[in-house]
This record gives structure tokens, sequence and C-alpha cells, in this order.
């Protein structure tokens, strides 16, 4: 195993602060003794505390774009597609609970600039799941009980507030909830 990057001490640091003290509460000081880093090597990483915690989030959500990106192009069926996505952004978002935590939390911290980064991020997602919806319910692979928006609003809802409420030592793995939110949707959207 090897010993993690100090970007990554980084990162890991200013979660458990941001989540122990709050943004406000935490001063770049205290991330640089925490993560065993220099001043230097801090600035080296980030430009400021702000841009730490853009990255906090900003990881998770670059992770999940590729994934959606490599799932998107297999060529599945649309069930099997919104199954893969479903559970890529159920283990990736449980993986990285306390990050996606600490982030919505202290989402109005960011700039303007930022924030408008973020959405876009977020939307690419939300816009490709819309598509994947709307094609399946032309082809005929979905019913359409209901419109493109409202199932991606669903299912960014359950997975956006995952970090409330899952325990990574609770009684269901994160495959486990990602099966029953695949089997859930994909129940709903079988046409009749």
């Amino acid at each position: 195993m090897t010993a993690p990057t100090a970007r990554s001490r980084i990162l890991d640091s200013a979660v458990d602060l941001f989540a122990r003290q709050g943004y406000d509460g935490t001063s770049v000081a205290q991330v640089i003794t925490q993560a065993h880093v220099a001043k230097g090597g801090f600035y080296h990483h980030f430009s400021s505390k702000e841009a730490l915690l853009y990255e906090v989030y900003g990881d998770l959500i670059s992770r999940q774009l590729a994934a959606m990106e490599e799932i998107l192009g297999r060529g599945l069926t649309p069930a099997q597609t919104l199954r893969a996505l479903i559970a890529d952004l159920v283990e990736s978002t449980a993986a990285s609970a306390q990050q996606a935590l600490v982030f919505w939390r202290e989402l109005h911290k960011l700039d303007d600039e930022r924030t408008e980064q973020y959405r876009r991020a977020r939307r690419r997602y939300h816009d490709a799941v819309q598509r994947l919806i709307r094609d399946g319910q032309a082809s005929g692979d979905f019913a359409a009980v209901a419109s493109p928006e409202v199932v991606t609003f669903t299912v960014f809802g359950v997975i956006n507030e995952l970090p409330l409420w899952y325990r990574p030592g609770g009684r269901k793995r994160p495959a486990q909830l990602a099966i029953e939110l695949a089997d859930f949707v994909l129940a709903a959207l079988e046409e009749n």
C-alpha cells in the first residue's frame, strides 16, 4: 500500500476538520498541521481554502462523471444503463459520504464562479439521466408513468440525501442499497 500523497492528506484533513469544526471554524494552518505538509505544499495544490472546499466535492463529481461516460459508452439497454448509473452513484457517494456531507453543508461558502462550476457538473449528470429516461420512454423500454425530470429528481433526491442517513456500519451495504433503489425505479418504469 502506498503512502497517501500530500494532496490527499490535505483533502482528508480538510474533510475531517470541516466536519468537526465547520468551514468557518477551520483555518488553513489547522489543515496544514493535521495533514503534515508545509504551507508551500498546501498552496502548491490549492490556491485557497475555498478552492480546497470546492475540491472536497469536485473530486467526487469528477470521478462520477468519468464513470457515467464509461457506463453510457457500454451500449447497454436503457434499464441496464440506468441500473449501472444508480449503482455507481450510490456506491461512490457512500464511499465519500463525509466529503459529500461537508460539501452540502458548506456549499453556500463558494463564490459564484465555483458554485456555477459545481452546478454545471451536476447538470451534466442530470441531463444524461433525463435523456436516458426520455429515450427509453420514446423507444418503449420505459413506461411514461412520470416525466424524465421527475424520475431524475427522484433518483438524485435519494442519492443526494444518502450522506445524511447512510452509516458505513449499518445493516445494508452500498451495493444492496443500489440494487433496491434501482429495482424500485425500474419497477415504476416497467411497461404495463
